[in-house]
């Protein structure tokens, strides 16, 4: 039914290049799809419970159905699993007979009638790309779903005269990139899919989060950014500098200019931080002359629930924002996310190049807002962890770390408020915790002052690996957990001090041990970080992305080797086209999605994991790989950022890191979202599609012709392809714009050809040094390229 009919299809795959938003569509072989499909989309709110306290619904976001539970026994008694759409992640009751579930990766809602015999999806709504969180609200009742700017359901000619729906305008600046559909909900609409009220867009990225007191609504970015963005290379003045020039401006790369070995570091862009006057680097010079564009950093958006009119935006709540809940009591609100000190610089110790980011990579809080004020005053939740210490110190400072680690919480997910008890508690995603706060300690002003995890009573609830969705029934006192590392629902008695679970039940799960055994190494802080409170997924938000740069070079490391091949073989081994060696420092690049990397070869933006622990890849191809080199020992090579970055003591096991690299490369890539779903292409889309072909040949038979870079051979007949010659499209082999090789860039070093399956996610920056007029507000500061200095497609060709 709802899969069936409207869940997108995974065995097409489609990219596109954004030159005036252009697509290239095609069709991969049904033999190539595996028996699962890893998309690791992250649990938003997984579990609710009936009105009348008697059921519990479980998003099962594995096997893509909803879970129905019986706890009017006061224990967990399995009703029937209903299928729904693809990847649930939250789920909410109208009332006690119906139930609306959000499918992230169908693009829809179901509705669920649990009063039926059996109970069945009753009605899908189809609604902006990637929804992920749900609420009621307003009189009459209104419902609010969270999605992306995009998609193809919202230029649909069956909502063409919504206020808020149509063209996404992807290639326009000053746009806000975060929608909340709005559905009457006892009438979502006749047409096909339903038919919303509205469609309100807010000024910020992508949102996650959506709260509610009933009467007004609350919307969260995700990646809601923290005013970094990156000056690109070709702005910043030639050599390296320790001190500012006149006026405080920035002069050049800040020091040091070269490796603990004395080789001399390439030219690079720079990451700048706005400090609320001006545009700053790592040592304070300033570079207002060299960014264009502006960074308000809205994160968090109230509205009426009737009007819909907007209200209060709070600024600065956070980097990235997972959850929020309202307290009834004070009207005050609840904001889970993380801080990510991206301006800072290097991973490694920081002996040759001063302070690091190794242990600190990012930051567990809530946030408390306040409407009345407005006002926000930001809870760190572990500032109990000392991070000048790193187990590198040895003796009683390791041991003082050690102590740290079990009353830490790290990827604080949904928060739930017990207002009869005044707790709050938090799903610490990365730490198998609940963190539980009473209401005056999180509220109160001097909390990091006064808070002190290591001596405080009953401060966490130890659960199963991945706590992530929470739902309280006060009358009886029992906390369901849903547990997404084992896939599991607990039920916690939290009468008293904290207890082990009274009972747990395995859901459903098609996913194989070599995901389920993965999983822990991507998330879990306890065992793979320093203190506890980062992990891979601190940045690799559920496998993706953060939408940020960061400059994790290392000045305490020596020169590697490139083994990677040319995607031009004319440009092989000649002096300024291909350079054999890898920097340690190699400046600011954005983070890349752990996604579809299975194909790709080499990792990192330079592709400079061929070279690593596990040794040198000689790039010659390897059984299982259709990229010049082996995804799998590159992959393998990243075990030097347990230590180096995360802060573990030491490297984690091979065994370990093996069953993380079995895991990431079964991690995909959604669906192209702006691409039409029967495969075909508007005029505009077709047009980029001959150009991308544009010497004649097409996605089959590329043919080679003259293009603007001359050879650097003189003798060489050889010449170079078109866009297709290096951003190879061949879908039978999981190409979608790279073939695994390098090129060059114009830029002191070379980079990995870039994939293009994902650039949709990183619209929303305008403002390219020397090539934009002052675009003004962005809602991100990091756009495309490795240092995420190129706004648009069309301004970087």
């Amino acid at each position: 039914m709802d899969r069936s009919l409207f869940a997108r299809s995974h065995s097409r795959r489609t990219v596109w290049l954004m030159l005036f938003v252009f697509l290239l569509g095609a069709s991969a072989p049904a033999s190539a799809q595996p028996s699962y499909v890893l998309f690791e989309s992250g649990p938003v709110r997984p579990v609710a419970l009936s009105p009348d306290k008697s059921k519990l619904f479980v998003t099962n976001i594995p096997d893509g159905t909803l879970e129905v539970f019986d706890v009017s026994g006061g224990v967990l008694t399995s009703m029937v699993s209903v299928p729904v759409g693809l990847e649930p992640v939250a789920v909410a009751a109208k009332d006690d007979t119906e139930v609306w579930v959000v499918n992230h990766l169908s693009d829809s809602v179901s509705i669920v009638d649990v009063a039926s015999s059996p109970p069945r999806v009753v009605r899908t709504l189809l609604v902006g790309d990637e929804p992920r969180d749900i609420v009621f609200a307003g009189s009459p009742k209104r419902a609010f779903i969270s999605t992306a700017h995009r998609g193809q359901h919202r230029t649909h000619s069956s909502i063409s005269g919504v206020t808020g729906a149509g063209d996404p305008q992807l290639t326009t600046e000053g746009i806000g990139r975060a929608d909340v559909w709005v559905f009457d909900a006892a009438t979502p609409g006749s047409a096909l899919g339903g038919a919303p009220v509205e469609i309100r867009t807010f000024f910020a990225d992508t949102p996650r989060a959506l709260a509610t007191d009933g009467t007004t609504v609350y919307v969260a970015a995700h990646h809601s950014g923290n005013q970094t963005t990156t000056v690109p290379e070709t702005s910043v003045p030639n050599g390296f500098t320790g001190s500012c020039g006149g006026g405080g401006a920035g002069q050049g790369v800040p020091n040091p200019s070269n490796n603990v070995f004395g080789d001399d570091a390439p030219e690079t862009g720079v990451i700048v931080k706005f400090d609320g006057s001006d545009w700053v680097d790592a040592l304070g010079c300033t570079w207002n002359n060299q960014v264009e564009l502006s960074l308000p950093d809205h994160d968090v958006f109230a509205f009426d629930a009737n009007t819909l009119v907007a209200g209060t935006i709070f600024d600065h709540v956070g980097t990235i924002l997972f959850n929020m809940a309202i307290n009834p009591t004070t009207g005050k609100l609840y904001v889970t996310g993380t801080e990510s000190p991206n301006h800072v610089r290097f991973e490694g110790p920081g002996s040759h190049g001063g302070s690091t980011v190794q242990g600190r990579l990012s930051e567990s809080r809530v946030t408390v807002l306040d409407p009345a004020g407005p006002s926000l005053d930001v809870q760190h939740l572990n500032q109990h962890i000392d991070y000048s210490q790193l187990h590198t110190d040895g003796g009683a400072v390791h041991n003082a770390i050690d102590a740290q680690i079990p009353h830490s919480l790290a990827t604080p997910l949904q928060v739930l408020v017990d207002d009869d008890n005044q707790k709050v508690y938090v799903a610490a995603f990365g730490s198998a915790k609940v963190g539980v706060f009473d209401v005056a300690e999180l509220e109160d002003p001097s909390f990091e002052a006064n808070f002190d995890p290591t001596v405080e009573s009953g401060d966490y609830l130890s659960t199963g690996e991945g706590p992530a969705g929470l739902a309280l029934d006060t009358a009886s006192d029992h906390l369901f957990v849903y547990e997404r590392f084992a896939n599991t629902v607990s039920v916690y008695d939290v009468s008293g001090a904290p207890a082990p679970a009274v009972q747990t039940v395995r859901l459903h799960s098609p996913e194989p041990a070599s995901v389920v055994e993965g999983r822990p190494l991507l998330y879990d802080a306890v065992a793979t970080s320093g203190n506890g409170e980062a992990s891979c997924a601190s940045c690799h938000i559920f496998g993706d992305l953060d939408s940020l740069a960061w400059n994790l070079g290392n000045p305490d490391d020596a020169i590697s080797t490139d083994t990677q091949p040319m995607a031009e073989p004319i440009f092989e081994n000649q002096p300024g086209f291909d350079d054999p060696n890898f920097h340690p420092m190699k400046g600011p690049m954005t983070t890349q999605t752990l996604r579809g990397m299975s194909t790709h070869g080499g990792m990192h933006w330079r592709g400079d994991r061929v070279d690593g622990f596990f040794g040198t890849d000689n790039c010659n191809g390897s059984p299982g790989s259709n990229a010049p080199c082996d995804e799998e020992h590159s992959f393998n090579n990243f075990i030097v950022a347990f230590e180096g970055l995360v802060g573990h003591d030491g490297i984690i096991s091979g065994s370990d890191m093996q069953k993380f690299t079995d895991f990431a490369l079964q991690l995909m890539l959604p669906p192209n979202p702006v691409a039409n779903l029967d495969g075909t292409r508007t005029a505009a889309q077709q047009a980029g599609h001959a150009m991308y072909f544009s010497c004649g040949g097409d996605e089959n038979t590329p043919a080679e012709c003259a293009f603007p870079f001359p050879s650097p051979d003189p003798d060489a007949t050889d010449t170079v392809e078109d866009c297709d010659g290096c951003h190879r499209l061949d879908p039978d082999s999981g190409f979608f714009g790279a073939g695994g090789e390098k090129s060059f860039e114009g830029e002191p070093q070379n980079f990995k050809v870039a994939h293009l399956r994902n650039m949709y996610q990183k619209v929303g920056m305008f403002g390219l040094d020397g090539l934009s007029p002052n675009t003004g507000p962005q809602v991100r500061g990091f756009g495309f390229l490795h240092d995420g200095s190129a706004d648009t497609m069309f301004n970087f060709l």
